[in-house]
């Protein structure tokens, strides 16, 4: 979905300069970054998604219909060709960086030191290394060195 069509269809986005206000009016609630990490890992039908987060079959088909209309999600017909499965966009792929940042920041701070977790690991099977943002010389950027440059 282009951001053209993004703009149209909701004109009243909670801070329409600010690209992390817009990324939580479309994902900003905890069943669709769920809904999202299954299918990155996997999960392709309703009864899927329902069973690995719990959620209602209320909330999640509108969680759903909501990811599919902004782009995240497609959906196409299951290799039988009865039903119909959900696969992550080109949109909803673009998203791994953000979910892969809140497991490690939830590795870190979720979690007391002895309590176990899952853990994401590379077709090897060794764990993701640690990701952290770098300028353009290779340094480090962090909250103490960055800041938002607003449209004028």
């Amino acid at each position: 979905m282009s951001r053209t069509t993004l703009r149209a269809s909701n004109p009243d986005w909670t801070d329409p300069d600010c690209p992390v206000a817009r990324t939580l009016d479309l994902v900003g609630d905890r069943w669709s970054l769920l809904i999202v990490r299954d299918a990155m890992d996997g999960a392709r039908s309703f009864t899927e998604f329902q069973r690995r987060t719990g959620i209602a079959r209320n909330i999640l088909s509108d969680r759903l219909r909501k990811l599919t209309a902004h782009g995240l999600l497609a959906q196409r017909p299951t290799a039988t060709g009865r039903r119909q499965e959900y696969v992550l966009t080109e949109a909803g792929r673009d998203l791994f960086p953000a979910i892969l940042t809140l497991r490690q920041w939830g590795e870190r701070h979720a979690f007391g030191p002895d309590e176990t977790h899952s853990t994401l690991v590379d077709q090897q099977g060794v764990p993701v290394p640690e990701i952290a943002p770098t300028g353009a010389d290779g340094a480090v950027l962090g909250a103490d060195t960055t800041h938002v440059q607003k449209p004028v």
